[in-house]
């Protein structure tokens, strides 16, 4: 050993002294010790130790001997080894303790937050306790160092993971806190001891029993609540524990741990989708009670996507609907009780609820503030448009009714009790919903003419016995009875509007109920019988048509009604109005006749001239139709236009005319007859002479009052109809007797029979006047007597006017002209004392009051008595 390794770190102090007096002080400083002795050290009591007894004769030794052996240090040799390494190992393990109390666990944490992987596998809800749920949570965790991007961060944690390898925790409480809401107790979770791998891509399978405790039940409707309304867009949990780790035996300590975690609205589980595969109504007797009432049953449809599993017990519901407006408290109608429901991942989840309704609540059927509807009629309105009407869903706190639940736990109560869920209610379409509509014994009346524009008496009315064959949705399974109706229809022919038949007034019905059978659906029949419901004609063009149709088609015309009926119905739970049925049907009319206008077949009875000027006769006049048709009909007005060969030549007017089905007897008519000219003088020629003349009536736009678009529509339908016979005075009033094929041809004229004197030639006529309450004045007559229609045998020329009074009467004896060199007259004087067949044709004026008009008349097959 060499010299200066052999020198001691420690010497004496009185060598330190001594040498310090006696060389430089640059030649002293290597050799100086590391170490004073004692003895120029302070002692902790102020005072210097000078040695003494066998300490300090060792000292004394010590210091001789390093005297003695020590060289005097030189400058190659004054680097001391031990003290670099002491300095160089302390300068690591300071460095080492900053790395591993700093940086490490630093990148230790960073590394475990970006490669951690928790795959949850399944959640099921074991048993619900009296304090909250027990819940096995099953899911895969794992480290994958390749989700950490900085690759220094990486490998300080994959070297940390592998050194540790697993890490175990005890018992656990983890609370949940929501920070955006008062810093709220969500709930609390008791997570027993387990152990995971944490070496890089090691998977480890967690399956781990936990005890779940609701917190703050305020906080949690809150959140339901807002989630349920779509105004929840994110949520931030806060989860607080602490954590005692250890690695294999080695405990790791204590650790607080504060997370937090927030859920975007796009990332938070939503409402799932559900379908309402059944819902049934029907009538339930209550248990030891001798009464009724209104069970329902509703099963609902939902896919669980998610993996989570939980068996639901029964829960008490309540049902409610909106009040009359968004700020009205919800009404409560039922409650209900679901069955046990058993929920497992990606399968379909089936709910079966029960519930009873007792009554229906005031508030419920009450009109809503200005308005004429009621909450009950809000709601069916939408349900019954095929709209989506929502009811809402409330837990119970305390369930009732029939199917009453007292095993939910008052935790779980608070919370369902606090929370109230929107359910889309579907609306169901009833297009069809009538499987028949028929309209008989329909009676139609005409305007009222003094109605106002605008008055429902202005209008048509219709009249008649309505049959409704409707098909009860398959969820009605009660019995209900149909007092009233009422409705406001649209009228269609074809694809076009014919108007709008106004049944506003409540209308009398009874209702006929049928129950499903194995092979056909339940039904209801609805009679009611509407009396002078409106119907307002919007298309005048249509009506024409229709009229049309059923005058000239000769088949079967398809009126389509749709409507939307108020139905007044008596079930288990009261009279029940139901407002806005949509309802649609057919009415079929029948053709009024194969040959309506030959049908009719008029006659004119008793004519009375009420009315004249010098160039009009107003006739009031009684007539006797036939109605084939099967419609019914009342007339408190109409005026016709008659029209010959397209010429008008006067004016039909009746009133108060009620026509029956079959036959019409003595219907009182006004004619005013003027105008026309030699259209209506040829016409009343021809009529007069028996010839088969017809005349043509048309509507105008005087026609109905209040209504002349509806006239001006209808005198597009042209009738015409042979002229209607006169019923003479001495005609039998057996109308079966009355055929004119029957009679003698000179039966139907106004001539009866006429007389010949041949010596003072002169002629008398038997005459039958039509008037029965008027005398016809012959103001002149220019007549030629006729053999065998063509052989002349006389001429009559008399310009003094003669009276023709009612019934039968016999004009004065007039001047004969006769045909001496004529066949004719050859075959009177043959005939004397006896009869034979004349025809006439004579030119003839006629007066009645002050009307006047010449006229024309042929006569045939005149029985002529010759005399001398």
């Amino acid at each position: 050993m060499s010299e200066p390794e052999r020198s001691p770190l420690l010497s004496s102090a009185s060598t330190t002294r001594e040498d310090s007096s006696a060389f430089p002080a640059e030649d002293t400083t290597e050799s100086t010790p590391l170490l004073l002795s004692s003895s120029a050290t302070p002692r902790y009591d102020g005072e210097h130790d000078d040695g003494g007894g066998d300490n300090a004769e060792i000292r004394s030794l010590a210091s001789a001997a390093s005297d003695d052996e020590s060289p005097k240090p030189t400058k190659g040799s004054s680097i001391r080894w031990p003290s670099v390494i002491a300095m160089i190992v302390l300068s690591l393990s300071s460095i080492a303790i900053i790395v591993f109390a700093f940086f490490v666990p630093a990148a230790v944490e960073e590394y475990a937050k970006a490669a951690a992987v928790l795959e949850p596998t399944n959640l099921s809800l074991q048993s619900i306790t009296a304090d909250g749920v027990r819940a096995r949570i099953q899911a895969n965790f794992r480290l994958d160092g390749e989700r950490v991007k900085n690759v220094h961060v990486r490998r300080v944690g994959r070297a940390a993971t592998w050194l540790v390898r697993e890490l175990a925790t005890d018992e656990t409480q983890v609370r949940v806190y929501l920070p955006e809401y008062g810093n709220i107790l969500l709930g609390t979770a008791a997570v027993p001891p387990f152990v995971v791998n944490i070496m890089d891509g090691h998977n480890t399978a967690v399956d781990i029993v936990a005890d779940l405790v609701p917190g703050d039940a305020e906080g949690i409707r809150t959140i339901a609540n807002e989630w349920l309304e779509g105004r929840l867009d994110a949520v931030r949990l806060q989860g607080k524990a602490d954590i005692q780790l250890k690695t294999g035996f080695i405990p790791l300590g204590t650790h607080s741990i504060s997370e937090s975690l927030t859920f975007e609205a796009s990332k938070i589980p939503h409402m799932p989708e559900y379908n309402i595969t059944r819902l049934n109504f029907e009538e339930q007797p209550v248990p030891g009670k001798d009464e009724t009432v209104m069970a329902a049953e509703v099963s609902v449809t939902a896919y669980n996507e998610y993996p989570v599993s939980v068996n639901v017990p029964e829960l008490g519901f309540e049902v409610l609907v909106p009040g009359c407006d968004l700020n009205a408290p919800y009404i409560l109608v039922a409650a209900l009780t679901t069955s046990p429901v058993t929920v497992r991942p990606q399968t379909d989840v089936v709910v079966v609820a029960h519930g009873t309704i007792t009554e229906l609540p005031e508030s419920l059927t009450s009109l809503c503030p200005n308005s004429e509807q009621s909450p009950l009629d809000l709601f069916f309105k939408k349900y019954l448009d095929g709209e989506t009407a929502t009811v809402f869903v409330r837990g119970q706190k305390r369930n009732q009714g029939l199917f009453a639940v007292t095993g939910t736990p008052d935790w779980l109560a608070d919370i369902i009790s606090s929370i109230t869920v929107p359910v889309a209610f579907p609306g169901r379409s009833f297009d069809n919903l009538i499987r028949s509509f028929s309209l008989t014994d329909v009676h139609f009346t005409l305007p009222d003419p003094f109605a106002e524009p605008g008055d429902p008496d202005a209008d048509p009315k219709v009249s008649g016995t309505i049959e409704v064959l409707a098909a009860l949705p398959a969820e009605m399974n009660f019995s209900l009875n149909v007092s009233h109706v009422r409705a406001d229809a649209d009228v269609f022919y074809g694809s076009r509007k014919l108007g709008e038949l106004n049944l506003s007034q409540w209308q009398n019905a009874t209702s006929t109920q049928q129950a499903a059978g194995e092979d056909r659906e339940a039904t209801l029949t609805i009679t009611s019988r509407i009396k002078d419901a409106p119907l307002n004609v919007t298309d005048a063009d249509v009506l024409a048509d229709v009229m049309q149709a059923l005058l000239f088609g000769g088949k079967e015309v398809i009126l389509g009604i749709k409507a939307l009926v108020d139905v007044e119905v008596q079930t288990i739970l009261g009279q029940l109005v139901v407002k806005g049925v949509p309802a649609e049907g057919k009415v079929p009319l029948k053709p009024l006749s194969g040959d309506l206008v030959g049908s009719l077949e008029p006659k004119i009875g008793d004519i009375e001239v009420i009315d004249t000027t010098t160039t009009s006769l107003t006739i009031m006049a009684s007539v006797n139709i036939s109605n084939p048709t099967p419609y019914s009909a009342r007339i408190p007005f109409i005026s016709i236009h008659v029209l010959s060969n397209g010429t008008l030549v006067g004016e039909a007017r009746a009133q108060n005319l009620d026509i029956k089905k079959g036959n019409n007897s003595d219907l009182v008519v006004s004619a005013i007859w003027g105008g026309g000219g030699k259209a209506a003088r040829d016409l009343i020629s021809q009529y007069i002479s028996g010839y088969n003349t017809s005349v043509t009536l048309r509507t105008h736009r005087g026609s109905i009052p209040g209504q002349p678009l509806l006239g001006e529509a209808l005198s597009r339908i042209n009738i015409t109809i042979a002229a209607p016979k006169l019923r003479l005075p001495d005609d039998d009033d057996d109308d079966d007797n009355d055929d004119d094929k029957d009679k003698d041809q000179s039966q139907v004229h106004f001539i009866r029979d006429a007389t010949f004197h041949i010596f003072s030639s002169t002629a008398t006529f038997t005459l039958v006047s039509p008037l029965r309450h008027n005398t016809l004045y012959i103001d002149h007559v220019n007549a030629t007597a006729l053999y065998n229609h063509t052989e002349p045998v006389g001429r009559i020329e008399h310009d003094l006017p003669f009276a023709a009074p009612p019934g039968l009467s016999t004009t004065p004896k007039l001047p004969v002209q006769w045909s001496l060199d004529s066949v004719g007259y050859e075959r009177m004087r043959e005939a004397l004392g006896g009869q034979l067949k004349l025809d006439t044709r004579a030119t003839v004026g006629v007066r009645v009051g002050r009307w006047t008009e010449t006229l024309w008349f042929v006569g045939r097959g005149i029985g002529a008595s010759v005399r001398i």
